[in-house]
């Protein structure tokens, strides 16, 4: 990632250079679980901003947002 004189290429960081070679040495397998665990960190923060605690609140909530679309579409 250096050059012969030890400078980083223009715009790097060192930090960005450690993140780079931490990223190389990623498993497919880790990525994946990385992934994953982003995605359900996503999923918690959104619950936690509704203020939704469990997953039976959540199909409750989209239940009730299919049925007043329905009405909406009935309703001239």
């Amino acid at each position: 990632m250096t050059s012969d004189k030890g400078k980083l290429p223009a715009g790097l960081r060192a930090d960005d250079e450690d993140d780079l070679l931490d990223e190389e040495e990623f498993e497919p397998e880790e990525y994946d679980t990385l992934l994953r665990l982003e995605r359900l960190e996503s999923v918690e923060e959104e619950m936690m901003e509704l203020g939704i605690t469990t997953l039976e609140e959540v199909r409750q909530r989209i239940a009730d947002l299919h049925r007043e679309l329905d009405e909406r579409e009935r309703t001239p």
